[in-house]
């Protein structure tokens, strides 16, 4: 492998232009697919087979008016004025035209104007009316229940007003999911209420289900790109050797997500999808390059080769690692597939080809970028001064200092980091999962916003009401009485606020209840009340011959974080199987991939620690800029699981292999940890300040999955990188002595050897 990749380096760096030109083709192909067709992004989590899920599937053939996406507009004044009165009753009746005049928002009015007209025959009135009797669509006793606006004795349709009067909340439905809809229909659809009230100071606020798409790139990000430059200066000491990094992975992202934003309108695209790939596309390319250029600075420095050699020679040794560095980050996301979830099988095919579009960058543009450098790459002031700074400077005498103190007390270090690792990780013992609501958005966003006012005028259930479906297996009419019953039983049970009728189908065979919980989406309350209704589904099926399901955002919550939850075993057994075989290869050893796979999962689970802390617990939030807690993201522990674990053999890989090239040359027991650290610890440092900069920059992100994803991979690279990389890995091999390296002699006969350190090159070279 090194040989191939030192003529693939030699013919990039001497053919640079045909490579460089090839990439400004493959960048400016995909740019004019984005022009001809824009990325298409949402925030749906959807994992089919779930009983929500299903239930909304079912809902969509049977019902379709009731099936698309739910839009959710609070109307607010300020002053004490009233909105259902005088010129602001006006406003907001022109802005319900406004919405319904929409090309895919279904007017509830028409709706109810068919079932008008057929007079007494209509099942839905009959049913309505048969509720209303009974009583259960009413609020509870102890409740202000908001009541319908009413304009010339006649309500309007999807539109609620507080009982101060403040407030008036306007659902409706679109014709599709939002994700579903063309290009700027929610914006528009927002953007004309908002035209409609403007004259009368009416806040609009549209809940997080009218986000079509989120920000993806915004001043956090940049600060963390400018971070990750910084590191790079410093590191290499020079501007021109700092650039190229750079330019090598924002070109990888270019080609990478630029693809799959090119795809998106065939494909479906989740804005974190797209994030997880930017995120890594970014750290792994600008961490590739990093090494490699720095190999070949010191090639120039320490040996006097010039760029043209000490180019290939990088790619043939630095260039080997970051190719099995790259394999580990793309089989643990491939790893994802098994799990055999769509949402995850799409994250994990993209952000893996973003890596290999990384990789791919540092391994054929980058020496091509060297090439238009040449000897600039390395200062006659750096030159002059190599010997005295290779081998007496500042990092070499830390590194040195640090890996010293380590291994004179191996025991004691490797037992602290384990006992440090293990009060981080223990709040993971507490960790909830869930879906973010609006409470979960930063303060000042629209969305906070919107769920605060809707909280405070209606109670916290409005926020994310439930919908029950009936329906009757035989497809009959369900009878009205039948419906009333339903209805009154739903109202009756503990943490109910209001039932409402939704919908009924043309045959009577479906019909659609809006269950508005006493507490939030996100509460245990709630959760606890989809699972009342569920577990009460055979009494209803006995008693009225339906059956019920249950959606919502509360239910969705509940079944992705359980099937999460029970695939994740799985998928972490996969990944500490292909952990443990691919280390085997790479180090010809049997303690160091057992060591390396134990250090993996003590980083997770700190990460998981930490971030049930910050965000469940509400840990140094206002540092963060936060100030509302929440479950974590049910996604964030699968995700976090396979991103880390492929980051953290990046650092395995090219710390460990320093330490068997010491072994190799000849370096026994701490001696080779030692050499081994002093030599690549100073470039995985600024890899893993780099790496954290650039998921930091995210953590700052409105979006809450976006920042959750962020602050755990920051805070999942700080302490597999500085915790154990750096402070475990050197204790733990120091113990390990030579037996870190024993491989039964059967094993070493049968596998191959993938020479990563770049031995057998430097040995064919030095011969020629």
């Amino acid at each position: 492998m090194s040989s191939l990749l030192y003529r693939l380096g030699k013919l990039a760096y001497s053919g640079k232009w045909w490579v460089a030109g090839l990439w400004v083709l493959a960048i400016a192909g995909i740019v004019a697919l984005m022009a001809v067709s824009s990325p298409k992004l949402s925030n749906e989590v959807r994992i089919d087979g779930t009983p929500a899920q299903e239930v909304i599937d079912d809902l969509a053939d049977r019902l379709p008016d009731a099936s698309g996406g739910q839009g959710i507009l609070a109307f607010h004044t300020e002053g004490g004025e009233r909105i259902d009165q005088g010129d602001n009753l006006a406003a907001l009746l022109d802005a319900v035209d406004r919405v319904y005049a929409g090309e895919h928002v279904i007017d509830a009015r028409e709706v109810m104007a068919r079932e008008m007209a057929k007079g007494p025959d209509s099942p839905l009135l009959q049913a309505s009316a048969a509720i209303a009797q009974a009583g259960a669509s009413s609020a509870g006793p102890d409740a202000e229940a908001p009541a319908p606006l009413i304009v010339d004795q006649v309500p309007v349709p999807g539109v609620i007003v507080s009982a101060d009067g403040q407030t008036a909340l306007f659902q409706f439905v679109f014709d599709a999911q939002t994700f579903e809809l063309p290009e700027g229909t929610v914006a528009d659809t927002v953007d004309a209420a908002q035209d409609a009230v403007a004259s009368e100071g009416i806040d609009v606020l549209p809940s997080s289900t009218m986000i079509q798409i989120p920000e993806l790139v915004g001043a956090g990000e940049i600060v963390g790109v400018a971070l990750a430059a910084l590191v790079l200066v410093v590191t290499l000491g020079s501007l021109v050797a700092a650039g190229l990094p750079l330019v090598s992975a924002l070109s990888g992202i270019a080609v990478g997500i630029g693809g799959a934003f090119a795809i998106s309108s065939v494909v479906p695209l989740h804005s974190l999808t797209a994030v997880l790939g930017l995120m890594l596309g970014l750290a792994v390319g600008i961490d590739y390059a990093l090494f490699i250029v720095n190999r070949q600075r010191r090639f120039i420095l320490d040996q006097r080769l010039s760029a043209s050699e000490a180019t290939a020679r990088a790619i043939g040794t630095a260039g080997s690692a970051v190719f099995f560095a790259g394999t580990t980050v793309i089989i643990a996301l491939l790893a994802l597939t098994v799990v055999q979830i769509e949402l995850l099988t799409t994250m994990a095919i993209i952000a893996a080809g973003t890596v290999i579009i990384a990789v791919l960058s540092a391994l054929t543009l980058l020496p091509a970028l060297l090439g238009f450098v040449g000897e600039r790459i390395c200062s006659a002031k750096a030159r002059l001064n190599a010997g005295s700074a290779h081998d007496k400077g500042f990092s070499h005498r830390v590194a040195n200092a640090w890996s010293g103190f380590l291994v004179r007390h191996r025991s004691i270090a490797a037992v602290g980091v384990l006992v440090i690792a293990a009060v981080i990780a223990a709040p993971m013992l507490d960790m909830d999962l869930g879906l973010p609501s609006g409470a979960s958005y930063g303060p000042g966003t629209p969305q906070r916003q919107s769920f605060e006012v809707v909280g405070d005028a209606f109670g916290d259930g409005y926020n994310g009401p439930l919908v029950v479906v009936a329906t009757s297996p035989d497809d009959d009419a369900i009878p009205t009485t039948d419906l009333a019953e339903i209805s009154t039983g739903l109202a009756g049970m503990d943490g109910v606020t209001a039932v409402s009728l939704g919908g009924l189908s043309e045959d009577g065979a479906t019909a659609v209840f809006s269950v508005v919980p006493e507490t939030g989406p996100t509460s245990k309350e709630t959760e606890a009340l989809v699972t009342m209704i569920r577990d009460t589904a055979p009494a209803f099926a006995a008693d009225h011959g339906v059956d019920i399901g249950v959606t919502g955002f509360a239910a969705l919550a509940i079944d992705v974080s359980e099937r999460l939850a029970a695939v994740l075993p799985l998928y972490i057994a996969v990944v500490v199987g292909l952990s443990l075989i691919v280390l085997l290869l790479v180090f010809r050893s049997i303690l160091v991939p057992i060591k390396a796979t134990a250090g993996f999962l003590l980083s997770v689970a700190a990460t998981f620690g930490a971030t049930t802390a910050v965000f469940q617990w509400g840990w140094l939030q206002p540092i963060l800029g936060m100030d509302a807690t929440a479950p974590v993201l049910s996604l964030l522990p699968i995700i976090i699981t396979g991103v880390l674990y492929g980051l953290a053999m990046d650092y395995e890989v090219f710390l460990v292999s320093s330490m068997k090239e010491a072994h190799a040359h000849g370096a026994r027991g701490a001696e080779a940890v030692t050499r081994g650290f002093a030599i690549a610890s100073r470039v995985v440092v600024a890899a893993a300040i780099i790496m954290t900069s650039v998921f930091a920059g995210f953590v700052f992100n409105a979006e809450p999955m976006i920042s959750q994803v962020g602050f755990a991979l920051a805070f999942g690279i700080l302490v597999d990188a500085f915790l154990v990389r750096m402070a475990l890995v050197p204790a733990v091999m120091a113990i390990f002595g030579d037996a870190a390296w024993w491989l039964p002699r059967w094993l070493d006969r049968i596998l191959p050897d993938l020479d990563i350190e770049g031995d057998k090159l430097t040995k064919r070279l030095a011969r020629d």
